[in-house]
């Protein structure tokens, strides 16, 4: 009597068999050590089990900072129209100018909160500052109600401060100082007491609060021009002593 090969023992001319041969389960499982020997793929580096999702251009912020610079030709409109002595029209060109330079305090600190930062907002935003000041600024003074000095103080030093940012971006990044901050929000409020048509003690109140602007204008634009400095500097001796 022939006998029968023990389990796992091979058998001559069958292909497959022997201690090492595994018999499929169904489903194609065999328990848990089914997966060993299966690689699954690893994500890329740093993501783990996050989605990466790309920012959209439509997003709140960016909205906002498209509706102020709408605004601004609007704004104009109603400052200027019938020679911007009509009360009431300037009165709609302060709550133009109003909500611009509200939705300016919320779009950028949206797009951080919120992770809505795009190439588009970083140069949108700044643009839509610029251009609804500017405007403000250019209206008043060709309509007699502003000194032309004082626009063309505020807007070179608006201008050669951004430009100035630019020339020493290699080195670093200058921060907006908490003087830069008041001096925006003094311009603004200042600006807006000269859109509206005020007489008597609120016009003199006016007066003494651009006064405070041009101030402030001045100040924070000689210690960013500092900080440039020796922001350069810094950045030079460092590259400096990188070739030693």
């Amino acid at each position: 009597m022939s006998s029968v090969p023990a389990s796992g023992a091979p058998v001559p001319g069958v292909p497959g068999t022997g201690a090492s041969a595994s018999v499929p389960q169904p489903g194609g499982t065999s328990g848990r050590g089914a997966t060993r020997g299966v690689r699954r793929p690893v994500p890329p580096a740093g993501l783990g089990d996050r989605t990466v999702r790309a920012v959209s251009l439509w997003n709140i912020a960016n909205a906002l900072t498209m509706l102020r610079l709408v605004l601004v030709p609007g704004f104009v409109v109603l400052l200027v129209h019938d020679g911007g002595d009509d009360p009431a029209w300037r009165s709609f060109a302060w709550a133009a100018f109003s909500v611009a330079m509200i939705t300016d305090l919320f779009d950028g600190e949206l797009a951080r909160r919120n992770n809505l930062v795009t190439d588009f907002g970083k140069i949108a935003d700044p643009i839509a500052d610029k251009a609804i000041m500017g405007a403000a600024l250019i209206s008043l003074s060709a309509l007699g109600d502003l000194a032309w000095w004082v626009t063309a103080l505020i807007l070179v030093r608006e201008l050669g401060i951004t430009l100035m940012r630019f020339w020493v971006i290699k080195h670093g990044v200058i921060p907006a100082s908490r003087g830069g901050k008041l001096k925006t929000l003094t311009q603004g409020i200042a600006v807006g007491m000269y859109v509206l048509a005020l007489t008597g003690p609120l016009a003199t109140a006016r007066a003494w609060i651009m006064a405070a602007a041009v101030v402030l204008t001045l100040a924070t634009g000689i210690d960013y021009v500092r900080q440039a400095v020796v922001l350069r500097r810094a950045g030079l001796r460092r590259a400096q002593e990188g070739t030693r």
